[in-house]
C-alpha cells in the first residue's frame, strides 16, 4: 500500500488541519514510546504500522519521510484495522480513546483527563490557525529583531512529540490576549513591594529601568509580573500595592511565560500558574537563586568561538510564602550584543518546524553541528555543566546568506551540574541543580541529539528527501572529532557505538500525570552508531 493510497482528501479547513496534526502527533508518540521499544512497528512502502498490544489493534499512517531516528513525517489520516479486515479513518478523539484504553491496560493506571486534553490541544490549534494574524501587527521595524520575534511566535503546532502540545489549563478566552502564536504584545503588570519584603540578587533595578516601570511609593521596589498571572493569583498580602500595567511593549515567546521587550532588549521570565505541556510554569525559589548563581559560575566556563549564553543576572520576588513563587521574576540579557550587521537570530524550534531549504544542506548542516556539538559536549565532559540544548533553548544566528554563524544558549532553569565532575560543590548553587551521571547523560543525549539535532536534520531532509542518513553520518564525524579532542571519553564511545539513543517519553509522563522531572526515557534508534 503506497502513501497515496492511504491518504484521503487533504484537510481544507482549520478544524481538519488541527485534527490531522493532533492525530499525527499522538501516532508519533505511540511509535516512539511504545511500538519501537516493543518491536511492534514497521515502515514499508511508505506506510507506518504499529500494534497496540493490549488491545490487539493495528494502526497505520502514511509516511512522507522515513526517519532512521524513528521520527517519521506523517501524512493523511491515521487508520485502524477493523474486525472485518477493513481500514477506517480515526480522528484525534477516537485515536486518543484507543490510546487511553491501551495505556490503562498497560500501566494499570486510569487518566480521565487524557482524552479531553488531546481534544483541548487540538481545539487550541484550530483556534490559533483561524485567528493568527497574517502579519505582525506591532513590528519594531528592525528586520533582525522582527524576524526573531516572528520565530518565537510561529510555533502554532507545538512540540512534535508531545500528545497534548497546545493544551493549556484554564479557559481559552483567558489566554487569547497572551498567546504568542496570535502575535500578541502587551505591557507588564507591576507591583510595589515594601523594601523589607523584597528578596533578590543581581542588578535588578538598573536592568528593569529599561522596561519603563512606574515610580513606586517611598520605601518600595517595583516588581514586574505577567498580567495573566495577576488574574490567576491576585495579590492578597495587605502590604503589596498594585501599580497597574505600564512600560514598554513585551512579546510573549514560545514558552508563553517568558516575555521579550524589543525596545529594552531584555527578557522577563515570569511565574505563571498555568500548566503548559507537563508543568505548572512557576519559578521556584531555588530556580530564582540558581539563575544568578549559575550566571556567575558560567561566566568562568570557557565556550568555543561562535557560542554565547543569554545570562540571567538578576531576580526579584516577595518574601511571603506563596507569593514568592507566584511573583518570582528573572531577568535575562538580550540579543543585540551577540549580533553583527546582517545577522538574523532565529529560534531553533522554528527552523525545525518546516522544510528547511538551503543551497548546500551538507555544508549548512556541518556548520551548524560544528558550532553546537563541541560546545555542549565540552561543557559537560570538561566542566560538568549540562546544558539542555533542546530546540526551544537555542537561538541560531544566521548571516546574510542564511548560514549558521553563532549559537546562543538560554534558560538556566535547564542547566544542571554533573555532580561526579565537581569535587567541591560550588558556593551559592542550590543542590537541586545537581544531576547524577546517568541523568546528565540522558539529558545531553535527548536534548542535544534526539530533540534538537534530530529536529533540524528532519527539516533539512523534508526539503531534500533521502538526505537524512547522510546528515547523521556527517554528525558522527563531528562527534568523532570531539571525542579525539577529549581523549576518547567512554561517554562518547558509547554514543558512537550501536548503543541506542534515548528520548523523553512525553506520552507516558502525561498519562501518569507526573512532574516533568519524573519523565521516563525510552530507547530510540541511533543513526550515528556503528562504522561510517
Amino acid at each position: 500500500m503506497t502513501s497515496a493510497q492511504v491518504c484521503s482528501r487533504p484537510a481544507t479547513d482549520t478544524g481538519q488541519l488541527a485534527d490531522l496534526a493532533a492525530a499525527h502527533t499522538v501516532f508519533g508518540c505511540l511509535m516512539r514510546e511504545l511500538a519501537l521499544p516493543d518491536g511492534v512497528s514497521t515502515v514499508v512502502d511508505g506506510t507506518a504500522r504499529l500494534l497496540l498490544r493490549h488491545l490487539d489493534v493495528t494502526l497505520r499512517c502514511a509516511v512522507t519521510r522515513d526517519s532512521p531516528l524513528g521520527a517519521h513525517r506523517y501524512a493523511g489520516p491515521v487508520q485502524r484495522m477493523t474486525d472485518g479486515g477493513r481500514w477506517e479513518d480515526l480522528d484525534a478523539d477516537r485515536l486518543a480513546s484507543l490510546v487511553a484504553a491501551e495505556l490503562a491496560t498497560r500501566t494499570g493506571l486510569v487518566n480521565d483527563e487524557f482524552v479531553g486534553q488531546v481534544r483541548a490541544s487540538r481545539d487550541t490549534v484550530a483556534r490559533l490557525l483561524a485567528d493568527r494574524p497574517a502579519q505582525d501587527p506591532t513590528p519594531t521595524g528592525e528586520p533582525a529583531i522582527d524576524a526573531y520575534v516572528d520565530s518565537e511566535q510561529s510555533l502554532v503546532f507545538g512540540h512534535p512529540h508531545h500528545p497534548t502540545p497546545k493544551w493549556r489549563s484554564g479557559d481559552p478566552d483567558s489566554w487569547r490576549a497572551y498567546a504568542p502564536e496570535l502575535r500578541t504584545s502587551f505591557r507588564l503588570h507591576w507591583l510595589a513591594v515594601p523594601d523589607d519584603l523584597v528578596v533578590g540578587a543581581g542588578p535588578f533595578d538598573p536592568l528593569v529601568a529599561a522596561l519603563g516601570p512606574p515610580r513606586p511609593p517611598r520605601g518600595h521596589r517595583v516588581l514586574p509580573v505577567h498580567p495573566w498571572q495577576l488574574s490567576l493569583v491576585p495579590p492578597t498580602h495587605p502590604r503589596l500595592r498594585d501599580l497597574g500595567e505600564a512600560g514598554v511593549q513585551v512579546r510573549p515567546t514560545a514558552s508563553v511565560r517568558t516575555l521579550y521587550a524589543p525596545e529594552a532588549d531584555l527578557f522577563v521570565k515570569t511565574s505563571l500558574h498555568v500548566r503548559i505541556t507537563n508543568c505548572l510554569r512557576k519559578n521556584a525559589r531555588y530556580e530564582l537563586a540558581g539563575a544568578v548563581a549559575l550566571t556567575d559560575l558560567l561566566a568562568r566556563v570557557p565556550m568555543p568561538a561562535g557560542v554565547g549564553l543569554l545570562a540571567e543576572p538578576a531576580y526579584r520576588t516577595v518574601d511571603v510564602p506563596g507569593a514568592d513563587e507566584a511573583y518570582g521574576t528573572i531577568l535575562r540579557t538580550g540579543l543585540r550584543p551577540h549580533l553583527r550587521p546582517g545577522d538574523t537570530p532565529i529560534l531553533a524550534a522554528a527552523l525545525a518546524a518546516a522544510p528547511l531549504t538551503t543551497p548546500d544542506p551538507l555544508a549548512w548542516w556541518r556548520a551548524y553541528v560544528e558550532l553546537l556539538v563541541p560546545a555542549v559536549l565540552g561543557c559537560w565532559l570538561n566542566h560538568g555543566v549540562v546544558h539542555e540544548a533542546h530546540l526551544q533553548n537555542v537561538v541560531v544566528v544566521l548571516d546574510r546568506d542564511r548560514r549558521p554563524v553563532r549559537m546562543l544558549l538560554r534558560d538556566l532553569e535547564g542547566v544542571k551540574l554533573d555532580a561526579d565532575r565537581w569535587a567541591t560543590w560550588p558556593d551559592g548553587v542550590p543542590t537541586q541543580v545537581r544531576y547524577g551521571p546517568r541523568s546528565a547523560r540522558r539529558r545531553i543525549v535527548y536534548c542535544l541529539f534526539v530533540n534538537h539535532l534530530g529536529g533540524i536534520c528532519g527539516a533539512l531532509a523534508d526539503a531534500r528527501p533521502g538526505l537524512e542518513r547522510r546528515l547523521w553520518q556527517e554528525l558522527r564525524a563531528v562527534v568523532e572529532a570531539v571525542a579525539a579532542d577529549l581523549d576518547d571519553p567512554p561517554e562518547l564511545r558509547a554514543l558512537l557505538s550501536d548503543e541506542p539513543l534515548v528520548a523523553k517519553a512525553n506520552l507516558l509522563v502525561r498519562w501518569r500525570r507526573d512532574a516533568d522531572r519524573a519523565a521516563p526515557f525510552v530507547p530510540v534508534p541511533n543513526p550515528m552508531g556503528g562504522p561510517r
